[in-house]
């Protein structure tokens, strides 16, 4: 049974407790299972290596632990050995015995199972030499490849709670306050404010009751930084809330997670029971007189829940629409209580700031904001998934030497960062570094740290659209200027890519986009132009050719396309016209084929299924 940590001297007889147990281990095997490892077949990898541990008779030497994301998602599910530090890629099931003949037993390296540096083409043994990963400053996302989700003794092995007890019992909470304001950590949600000065206007609210919030609402398309910590490693969110709770004079802390986060819930649920057990929640943690407790509440998936005061209004049971502020939630905010409110990462930033002092946290990025930062990165790069860099990378660094550049034979186009409320950068700003007033002043935004990589095959026109229709679906209509003011951005934008745009359209645009952005309640409507007065400054000619020109110049608005079949590389395979689903293809066996423009749908298939390369987009 587990021992229940009541003073410091138990956290620590604890923590060498857990490491006498794990050195009667030899060999350690870790499968990440984070949700895209799952997808993949994880969960399957799991049980095989398990089964193979037990057949073999390794069960009193090998450790199989099921982790979180790794944050390499193009080679799930990763396999990591150890102590040789070996790591295996794209791992099925059916390898897990060869694996554990080989490598643990016979410590030889399957060279089929290594990933192939595509620069080079040499096979890498070690994590840390994969470009993916040597590039980047991991200081959250290393704990998912080192701790089981489900076990509250990985996070104790790896010092986890240690921050949370040298808080309560080393400091008091104007110190926690000040080395928060030394780090220079600004709110990894979206709006970087800087955390200290935030959790100083909440201390100073006048209250008997205060309140903190993990805002876990991640809505952004493509962004998944706080669902893999919540997977991965959930504690280290728990004990920055319970810091946080500390420094502003909180007892009660909620959870808001969206309903789509099935294994994001189910851990954090977790982890929280646990730590009630061990006594690092509830009365009297550490023996310092402060109690704090925590509980989950779980979001519908209403984009707009990520603003502060609709995700209150949501958790008291309301319409999860915005408040005019102020009062804001640190002085008037659930219940009507002085409450703070930080997203998933920031509170995961704080034991870290706390073990290791605010200064060297606040060395580590840029003058305005320390720390590194977490981004999803997806779309056209070579290797999409987590990555973490400091503040103030550029572009370049993360998309090349990180993300491996373009996939396929397109070039770099533009780069979309801030999610459906940011801005699209050109390819002339690649050496743009990242950190929040240099992408304000581009036109687009830090937010919570989804990027999406775009070749020349995107049409700009058409990003814009997609990202309004998200937007004027999204929007909780309260306010008049972001309900009919998406809408109609909405429907000027998809008739321009319909052919139907005039001249005047984008003079409309523009001065609709900051009536928008002037006059909306809340970040969602005064952040939704920016898809399009972005494309409208950097890629303004897209715009005119499709207006002028009847032309879409990516060859992605449909009706502004035609697919025709170059005479001289058409083989008259028929293999264009046996999978055009309206038959707009016609041609005889080994002679040039035709497609007629009036039946084609633009459907696509013709020049996917095309071997030759014939079929082309004018």
């Amino acid at each position: 049974m587990t021992a229940t940590i009541k003073k410091l001297k138990d956290l620590t007889r604890e923590k060498e407790r857990i490491a006498k147990a794990r050195e009667a281990y030899p060999f350690c095997i870790t499968i990440s299972s984070g949700t895209c490892g799952l997808a993949k077949g994880s969960g399957e990898l799991v049980k095989a290596m398990q089964a193979a541990v037990k057949g073999l008779g390794l069960s009193k030497k090998v450790l199989v632990k099921s982790t979180g994301c790794h944050g390499f998602c193009d080679i799930e599910p990763v396999v990591h050995v150890a102590p040789q530090g070996i790591l295996y890629q794209k791992v099925a099931p059916e390898n897990a015995k060869e694996i554990l003949s080989e490598t643990v037993l016979r410590n030889n390296v399957l060279d089929k199972l290594l990933y192939t540096d595509p620069r080079s083409g040499q096979k890498v043994r070690y994590a840390q030499e994969i470009p993916f990963y040597k590039a980047q400053r991991r200081l959250l996302t290393k704990a998912n490849d080192l701790v089981d989700p489900e076990s509250i003794d990985d996070y104790i092995a790896i010092g986890g709670y240690r921050a949370l007890a040298k808080a309560l019992l080393e400091m008091n909470p104007e110190k926690v306050i000040d080395e928060a304001k030394k780090s220079r950590l600004r709110g990894r949600g979206g709006a970087g404010f800087p955390t200290g000065f935030k959790w100083e206007f909440c201390r100073r609210a006048k209250s008997d009751v205060k309140y903190v919030i993990c805002n876990a609402d991640e809505g952004d398309p493509g962004a998944y930084m706080d669902r893999s910590l919540l997977e991965g490693n959930p504690h280290s969110a728990l004990e920055g809330m319970a810091i946080g709770a500390f420094a502003i004079g909180a007892r009660e802390g909620i959870i808001y997670v969206r309903h789509e986060y099935p294994l994001a819930v189910r851990n954090i649920r977790q982890a929280v029971a646990q730590a009630k057990r061990r006594g690092l929640l509830g009365k009297n943690i550490f023996g310092s007189g402060f109690s704090f407790d925590v509980h989950i509440e779980r979001g519908a998936g209403a984009f707009v829940c990520g603003e502060e005061t609709a995700l209150i209004n949501s958790v008291q049971g309301l319409r999860g629409e915005p408040k005019q502020r102020p009062p804001f939630p640190a002085v008037r905010g659930l219940w009507g209580k002085p409450t703070n409110i930080n997203n998933v990462e920031t509170w995961a930033s704080v034991p870290i700031i706390i073990n290791k002092g605010g200064d060297w946290f606040a060395r580590i990025g840029t003058e305005a904001s320390g720390g590194t930062k977490i981004f999803s990165l997806v779309g056209k790069c070579a290797h999409t998934g987590l990555v973490e860099v400091p503040i103030g990378t550029s572009l370049r660094e993360i998309i090349y030497n990180i993300g491996g550049g373009i996939k396929g034979e397109g070039d770099f186009k533009a780069v979309q960062t801030g999610g459906p409320s940011g801005g699209c950068l050109p390819r002339h700003l690649i050496d743009l570094p990242v950190d929040y007033d240099t992408l304000a002043k581009a036109g687009s935004i830090m937010g919570s740290g989804g990027m999406i990589v775009m070749d020349d095959s995107t049409c700009m026109v058409d990003v814009a659209k997609y990202f309004l229709n998200f937007l004027r679906n999204e929007s909780c209509g309260k306010c008049l200027s972001c309900r009919e003011g998406t809408q109609r951005l909405y429907e000027i934008v998809e008739r321009i890519c319909e052919g139907n745009g005039k001249e005047e359209d984008l003079d409309l645009l523009e001065e609709l986009a900051q009536v928008v952005k002037d006059s909306s309640l809340c970040g969602l409507g005064q952040t939704a132009p920016n898809p399009v007065l972005s494309t409208l400054r950097y890629f303004r000619r897209e715009y005119e050719a499709h207006i002028k020109d009847k032309r879409c110049p990516a060859g992605v608005c449909k009706s502004l396309i035609q697919y025709v079949i170059d005479g001289e590389k058409c083989i008259g395979c028929t293999l264009c016209m046996k999978q055009c689903p309206v038959n707009a293809i016609t041609g005889e066996l080994k002679k040039v084929h035709k497609v007629d423009s009036d039946k084609c749908i633009r459907c696509g298939v013709c020049v996917e299924s095309c071997k030759p390369k014939a079929i082309f987009v004018v």
